[in-house]
């Protein structure tokens, strides 16, 4: 007991002194109930309650009285009561269900203590009396004693009866009928018990119990109903109720000192509200108490509730949750206190009706803010579930008063309460001062955190850590993990490279990969090449490569060396440095060499080593790397002084050139070669394009006689121009040219290259060469020809008796029979037999056997081959004799017009020749000839 009392003190203290301080306000509008208006417009009267009214209740739209003349009262919204009879004697309790039409009445039928419990289901009717589905009498076991509470569980399962004696009755079942309900003595004690309450958790149901001395909780839903003592104080009668879950349904139990709150487990906290308490109920999250006015004499605590018409009552409205009283009057001895239809109905002992109706929540802020109340308007708006924008219009409201008290620290932290709502610039513009920039800061900061900042946010931030010169902060705001990063990265990079801050802004381009940043930071401010140079060997290869092709020539400027092992495995196999590759990626990729070529602008001797190593590893290269690599060594061959090291440059030159790789640039190739005059260079690409006449114009341009015949005797059988031009050049020259002139003579003489006439020519033109110098030339193409002319005199003769000949046969064939002595077939060769076909050149043949073989029947098979070569060759003479415009375009174009006339001469284009192939029946001595001469032209054909 002591411990319990001393408990209490130690919970009262602070709460008596918050009690204290607790605002008064009129967040209720009280109004006295009147009848319905008159139909001739007069005053409505105060609406009177019926008379000796002792209980109340409330529930399913009305309020429900019970008087001391047995009679339950209604009275609905339309204040049209009603009534019936529902005891004998008078009506003790009531309780009605708010989930259900279900009245539970405790009244007496007869005198003595023999209290009846009746059950009523208002939706049903019995003679126009609500029915009534159970009636049982209330006394605990045999001993008559007055009931003193009631109440019921909302499940219809549950019924506790409490009495004067310290009894508690439980009925447990359905409690709307006697079959299917159990009804037992759930507690006995010594202390009148002044109240009861279940509360339903879950599935768990719990009893609260209250006497004058002490309170206890019963679970329900455990076999036994286990019992917990929670206090050894108790309340009186109505000073105790349930409060809703916005205060997690705990059972309040009001003494003359404190109120105190209480788990079906452990005691909650106490509130130390004085006075002697009359009726506790709890409405919509605030706590109705109606006391005693300290200025009225005190009545008995279990007793002493009895009407005194000159007592005056104080009702209190609080409000736990925000600590203010919501409401404050005084009543004459009230009745007791309503709620429904949205208000409190306060019932009075002179039979009024006072309706307090709670003002709207806006109503309430705004009285709240007239008084700068704000941080109690926050707490109202918040248990009143008000919305996101309405809880950030009063933060704004509240900031702008502190700000305008000079409050900037608290002002400022109203105003990060509105991020998300109200728009930022007007809060900054408000810490724009210097003097404020840490209250800007705090509110910055906020903003990045949840993600609502832009970049002329971060911007403005970096910029606040900046002038505070605060490295902490700034540290902590940029090294956040990659997953609570709140700001725009590349605009922080920005501020703090512009603020000198490289170091931090290179570990924030590093850590969320802005390659570019990075680079440039290391480059262009911190001057830290080799870590730059690193970096990018990290980089995936796309990366690796753009930023080289960005960065490789001032990075060739200062680590030279580095950069060029770095390009030769980036077009090779290149891997990243760091592991950074894609997962399943086992080949290297490599980028296109000759793209990074102009990197090494000035620095040719990295150019050379990087252009070797690609040829070496990557024969297939592109062609730019070889040309550039022809022109490098090129360079270094012509500036070289060193007779020893130019030989080598020299031997490289021409090697690559004989590699193979110049073929499709065979011109680019040439020129570069001429450009640096790499004679053997030029000689080798003039071999290889064929291009044998610029080979001895090269060694003419130089003199080189013996060179000049050399290249002669090499490809004069596939340009045997050069042979004529040798000899032009030898002629031109003034010195004793003899040696080379006689050389070029002989094997012009062998080859029949060039009309002697045409030699002399040429020859002519030298002053130093005498006729000694053809004469063996002349001499012996004299005695040629002399020898050809007797060789066409042979066979002009031969043709000429050929031709007496074939004329002799003609004449013979045209004066005398001919007489055919054939005895074998010319085809197959077998004896002859008739019928034979006989042919006038001689051959004969079986009949079978020239039907078989021949395609004319006037043609011998035997001849016939060698008759259409003759004849093909005069239709083809026919053909081109007639191309006039040919003949003179040739005769034009020619330096040789006599041998175009000649030619055009020998193939018979000036003369008629008639053909005649096929010989018809009747023919004419004309016709005849014809033929013969036909025949002689085939037989000399043949001959020849």
């Amino acid at each position: 007991m002591r411990r319990s009392r001393e408990g209490r003190a130690r919970g009262a203290g602070p709460d008596m002194a918050a009690y204290l301080q607790w605002r008064r306000f009129v967040f209720f509008d009280r109004e006295t109930v009147r009848e319905p208006s008159a139909p001739d417009g007069a005053a409505a009267k105060p609406f009177a309650l019926p008379p000796g009214i002792a209980v109340c209740d409330s529930g399913r739209g009305s309020l429900v009285f019970g008087d001391i003349l047995c009679q339950i009262w209604f009275l609905p919204r339309s204040l049209q009561l009603s009534s019936f009879q529902a005891y004998k004697l008078r009506v003790t309790h009531l309780y009605q269900l708010k989930q259900h039409s279900i009245l539970v009445s405790i009244g007496e039928d007869e005198e003595g203590i023999n209290p009846l419990v009746k059950v009523w289901n208002l939706e049903k009717r019995d003679g126009g009396n609500p029915l009534c589905t159970r009636i049982f009498p209330a006394i605990p076991g045999n001993k008559p004693t007055v009931v003193s509470c009631l109440t019921v569980h909302e499940n219809l399962n549950f019924m506790a009866i409490g009495f004067a004696d310290g009894s508690v009755v439980l009925t447990k079942g359905d409690i709307t009928r006697d079959r299917h309900s159990k009804t037992q003595i759930l507690h006995e004690g010594s202390y009148p018990v002044t109240g009861l309450a279940f509360r339903q958790s879950g599935k768990t149901t719990h009893l609260f119990v209250v006497t004058t001395e002490n309170i206890q909780s019963y679970m329900l839903s455990v076999k036994d109903y286990p019992r917990l003592e929670l206090d050894t104080h108790g309340c009186g009668l109505r000073c105790s109720s349930l409060s809703d879950p916005s205060q997690d349904l705990q059972f309040i139990v009001a003494g003359n000192e404190c109120v105190y709150l209480y788990q079906p487990d452990e005691r909650g906290p106490c509130f130390a509200f004085e006075g002697q308490k009359l009726i506790v109920h709890w409405y919509r999250g605030y706590l109705i108490i109606v006391s005693k006015d300290r200025k009225t004499s005190p009545k008995s605590e279990f007793a002493g509730n009895e009407a005194q018409n000159s007592d005056k009552q104080v009702l209190n409205i609080y409000d736990l949750c925000n600590k203010f009283i919501a409401y404050n009057s005084i009543f004459d001895d009230i009745v007791d206190v309503l709620a429904e239809w949205g208000s409190l109905y306060v019932l009075t002992r002179d039979g009024k009706i006072h309706v307090l109706q709670e003002k709207d929540t806006q109503t309430k802020l705004e009285m709240l803010f007239r008084k700068n109340l704000f941080e109690m308007a926050i707490n109202l708006a918040k248990s009143h579930h008000l919305d996101s924008d309405g809880l950030s219009e009063i933060f704004r409201q509240y900031g702008d008063h502190l700000y305008n008290k000079g409050n900037h620290d608290g002002a400022i932290q109203q105003y990060i309460r509105t991020i998300g709502k109200l728009e930022p610039s007007y809060v900054i513009r408000k810490f724009l001062d210097a003097q404020r920039i840490h209250n800007l800061t705090a509110y910055l900061q906020m903003l990045h955190l949840q993600s609502l900042a832009n970049a002329d946010h971060t911007t403005l931030l970096l910029n606040c850590y900046t002038k505070l010169k605060d490295s902490s902060k700034l540290e902590e705001f940029i090294k956040t993990s990659e997953s609570e990063v709140h700001f725009d990265v590349e605009t922080a990079i920005k501020v703090l490279r512009q603020a000198g801050y490289y170091s931090h802004a290179v570990y924030l381009a590093e850590k969320h990969e802005h390659h570019e940043w990075y680079l440039k930071i290391q480059l262009e401010d911190i001057k830290n090449y080799q870590e730059a140079l690193h970096y990018i060997g990290k980089l995936p290869f796309e990366q690796a490569e753009s930023n080289m092709k960005r960065y490789g020539k001032i990075l060739m400027h200062h680590v030279p060396n580095e950069t060029t092992e770095l390009l030769k495995i980036l077009c090779t196999d290149y891997h990243p440095s760091g592991g950074n590759e894609c997962p399943g990626m086992l080949e290297g990729k490599k980028a296109n060499s000759e793209e990074f070529i102009p990197i090494f602008a000035n620095n040719s001797r990295e150019l050379k080593a990087f252009l070797e190593h690609m040829t070496e590893v990557q024969a297939d290269s592109p062609q730019g790397v070889y040309d550039t690599l022809l022109e490098l060594r090129l360079q270094n061959w012509a500036h070289e002084q060193d007779e020893q090291t130019k030989e080598k440059l020299h031997d490289e030159a021409l090697t690559l050139l004989k590699s193979g790789r110049f073929k499709t640039v065979f011109d680019k190739a040439l020129v570069l070669c001429q450009m640096h005059n790499f004679k053997d260079g030029v000689l080798y690409l003039y071999e290889q394009g064929k291009l044998f006449q610029q080979i001895m114009h090269y060694h003419m341009q130089n003199e080189q006689y013996k060179k000049v015949i050399e290249v002669c005797e090499l490809y004069g059988d596939q340009e045997a121009c050069l042979w004529e031009q040798a000899l032009s050049y030898f002629a031109r020259k003034e010195e004793n040219c003899k040696e080379y002139i006689a050389a070029v003579l002989k094997h012009i003489e062998n080859k029949n290259l060039m009309p002697p006439l045409l030699v002399v020519q040429t020859l002519a033109h030298n002053s130093t060469a005498t006729l000694s110098v053809i004469k063996d030339y002349l001499v012996n193409k004299l005695q040629k020809q002399s020898q050809q002319i007797q060789q066409d005199e042979q066979r002009i003769q031969k043709y000429r008796e050929e031709t007496t000949r074939i004329r002799l046969e003609i004449e013979e064939l045209k004066e005398s029979p001919k007489i055919f002595q054939k005895t074998k077939c010319s085809i197959c060769t077998g004896a002859l037999e008739l019928p034979s076909v006989h042919f006038l050149c001689g051959h004969s043949f079986h009949q079978h056997c020239f039907e078989s073989y021949s395609e004319s029947d006037s043609e011998c098979p035997t001849c016939m081959p060698e008759n259409r070569k003759v004849m093909d060759m005069i239709r083809a003479q026919e053909q081109k004799r007639d191309l006039h415009d040919q003949f003179q375009h040739q005769l034009k174009c020619s330096n040789d017009g006599f041998s175009v006339v000649a030619d055009y001469f020998g193939r018979g284009v000036f003369n008629k020749l008639t053909l005649i192939t096929d010989l018809p029946s009747g023919k004419t001595a004309t016709t005849i000839e014809a033929g013969l001469q036909r025949e002689l032209l085939i037989h000399s054909k043949r001959s020849t």
